[in-house]
């Protein structure tokens, strides 16, 4: 399994933080459409993300759901067919919801800065640190906590959990 460390934040000044991800990433950052539909697992997250029409990623994840930086380990299956794969899921496994997004990518070194416009959520920040070999989870950590300082993001706006858990009380 790949390894990052991840925070998820909710953004209150949008302008002023998608400005300083600009001037870090020094680029205005790409847009990316996604539908993340979710399945019941038995632990972790398992989603299939659909990109565009005939691509998309199978993802399962697993990581504490606490807030502040927490190591999130992942594996990711491209799939040409996400239609033909989410019926099949579903059929099998059921849904247990689907998340839709507009995020803006921008990379500072190995962090991946997402700037996210969730459907029915509002607007937040998820920052996942790609750890390399031999780099430890705690100077992910240090890294990420660094970038939240300089992105103006409060303590008090860290979030523990997915998206998904933040939409489930409203399906």
């Amino acid at each position: 399994m790949a390894t990052n460390v991840e925070i998820k934040a909710r953004v209150h000044d949008w302008q002023s933080v998608r400005a300083i991800a600009e001037q870090l990433s020094q680029s205005p950052g790409e847009l990316l459409l996604q539908e993340d539909t979710f399945f019941p697992t038995p632990q972790g997250r398992l989603k299939l993300r659909v990109l565009a029409p005939g691509k998309g990623q199978l993802i399962y994840y697993k990581r504490p759901d606490t807030p502040g930086p927490k190591r999130s380990d992942y594996l990711v299956v491209p799939t040409s067919e996400p239609d033909a794969l989410k019926a099949v899921l579903a059929a099998s496994l059921g849904v247990r919801g689907v998340v839709r997004k507009r995020r803006w990518l921008y990379l500072v070194g190995y962090t991946r800065i997402h700037l996210d416009v969730v459907e029915g959520l509002g607007r937040f920040l998820e920052l996942e640190v790609m750890l390399q070999p031999g780099q430890s989870e705690e100077e992910g950590a240090a890294m990420a906590s660094d970038l939240l300082l300089r992105l103006g993001i409060a303590e008090q706006d860290l979030l523990p959990g997915a998206y998904m858990d933040l939409l489930e009380p409203r399906l």
